[in-house]
């Protein structure tokens, strides 16, 4: 009789869910945390995460507890899609829990400030001296709704470790989600956490009817600013070409499905912050990521125009009619950077 691999999802919500259906479809055993006993023992009952995918039908295979060790106890692998606000000290709770064969894997889209860190930088921080590189992130265009739904999907799994991308391609790939590889981790982490900013200057400007063409401008910006950020964090910036960068830009920038454009079109009818996130329900990873990222860039001295007026609308209380003006009114840039060549003397 073969045995099953073990799989620990850490986080029930929308994006852990669907991770954990895919994995044990294909044949997985899978350990699902959640932080909610009772919301374990209604999954279990129920074989459905209601909460957030009441019409999703569960694998067998799927177990919920609220026991982080018993989750985590002889899985191979742990998939890690809390909120970037407990992540560090989720990790920091596996450093008892597990041994030095255990891969860990990022789906977490974020970046924890003093000191500027990435997801991965975390695991890192907290499990290098255990596990090594076993170490990745799982980033790219991936609402989970429509994931839940089977529509065609795909993702970036990177990691050094050549190894891990392999693996698990093969656990999460399936008829409607691909799953592609990276060995630029930092590119493909900061591309997922970056866009969620972008995101909400989307729903801003989408909800002040400003056009197409005025979207594509902002969306292009936008990858400019990225790439930029990224690559004076040592990414490459070729990264962004593909379905972190570019793909999950223009998912996020032009979904209601995203809780990030929905929190800008709410701020764009002059919501505050805070009720704008009430109104949302679930977290709009974007905010936080905003404050982080803005002081960064000024530490950095890299130019990014629409993260600064973001960030005077969300927390200096600047008019959200603003965005596209400080776009307009920022000194000319060059288009596409990291195209042209140093001329030689």
């Amino acid at each position: 009789m073969t045995i099953k691999k073990q799989v620990a999802v850490l986080g029930g919500g929308s994006f852990g869910t669907v991770l954990a259906n895919i994995a044990a479809s294909n044949g997985y055993e899978v350990r699902l945390w959640v932080r909610d006993a009772d919301q374990a023992l209604r999954i279990n009952s129920e074989g459905a995460n209601a909460t957030y995918h009441p019409e999703l039908k569960l694998s067998d295979n799927i177990t919920a507890d609220d026991n982080l060790a018993s989750v985590v106890a002889e899985s191979q692998y742990i998939l890690v899609a809390t909120p970037s606000i407990i992540f560090e000290e989720v990790i920091s709770r596996l450093e008892p829990l597990i041994s030095p064969s255990v891969t860990v894997i990022s789906c977490t889209k974020g970046i924890k400030p003093e000191p500027f860190r990435t997801m991965t930088d975390i695991i890192n921080q907290h499990l290098g001296h255990i596990i090594g590189n076993r170490i990745g992130a799982l980033s790219g265009p991936n609402l989970a709704k429509e994931i839940a739904e089977e529509k065609v999907a795909g993702t970036v799994i990177a990691s050094e470790n050549e190894s891990i991308n392999m693996e698990i391609k093969s656990m999460l790939s399936s008829k409607t989600f691909k799953v592609f590889s990276s060995q630029d981790t930092q590119g493909v982490e900061l591309a997922g956490a970056l866009k969620n900013i972008y995101a909400i200057c989307c729903g801003i400007a989408h909800a002040k009817l400003v056009g197409e063409n005025a979207l594509g401008f902002i969306v292009t910006r936008s990858m400019a600013e990225m790439s930029r950020f990224a690559v004076a964090k040592g990414a490459n910036p070729i990264t962004f070409l593909g379905l972190a960068g570019m793909g999950d830009l223009m998912a996020t920038c032009t979904s209601k499905l995203s809780r990030n454009f929905q929190l800008g079109e709410l701020i764009a009818e002059d919501l505050s912050l805070i009720a704008a996130k009430e109104k949302v329900g679930q977290v709009a990873e974007g905010a936080r990521t905003l404050e982080v990222v803005y002081h960064e860039a000024n530490k950095m001295n890299v130019s990014m125009p629409l993260v600064n007026s973001l960030y005077k609308i969300l927390y200096s209380d600047s008019s959200s009619d603003q965005l596209i003006q400080d776009l307009l009114d920022h000194p000319n840039e060059v288009d596409v950077e990291f195209t042209y060549k140093e001329k030689k003397l």
